[in-house]
């Protein structure tokens, strides 16, 4: 007796490359936890390709540590964390931080102003307004809010 004949099979197409990444993670919202964002966002720039003393990467690490530093001071809520988010895609990085204080929103984009020249605080939307190519707030689902800010990568 002769085994069954296997069909056929067509060789595998070949699979274009992973053009959109995604990075999703919970912070302590202390400093320390700031600090740790900005370093593994930097680590997953790098894993995605893009390299470390970059433009793009040197960018993003103000972006995510300005953020990050506003989510913990102004967004805290004790014994909740706070989530940082990355996606690239083949034109833009998406940063996203997250924080469960949805009644102290940042003023949007437009709506900052310069501080004081003696104030402590207020100077964090002023360089995301200046280095993000858009950012925005928006609500997050079921509390809190989310600043956005996107860098485009083909300038």
């Amino acid at each position: 007796m002769t085994a069954p004949a296997t069909p056929p099979t067509a060789p595998a197409a070949p699979q274009p490359p992973v053009t959109v990444g995604v990075f999703t993670q919970r912070f302590s919202s202390t400093p320390r936890g700031a600090r740790l964002a900005r370093h593994l966002a930097l680590h997953q720039l790098h894993s995605w390709g893009v390299p470390h003393g970059t433009e793009v990467s040197e960018t993003a690490a103000v972006l995510v540590a300005e953020l990050a530093a506003n989510a913990v001071t102004h967004g805290r809520v004790p014994g909740r964390d706070f989530e940082l988010r990355l996606a690239l895609d083949a034109g833009t990085l998406t940063v996203d931080v997250s924080d469960t204080r949805g009644e102290r929103r940042p003023p949007g984009p437009g709506a900052t102003g310069f501080p004081a020249g003696d104030a402590e605080t207020g100077r964090g939307l002023m360089l995301v307004a200046a280095l993000a190519d858009r950012w925005s707030v928006l609500d997050r689902v079921p509390v809190g809010k989310t600043v956005r800010a996107e860098l485009d990568l083909r300038r």
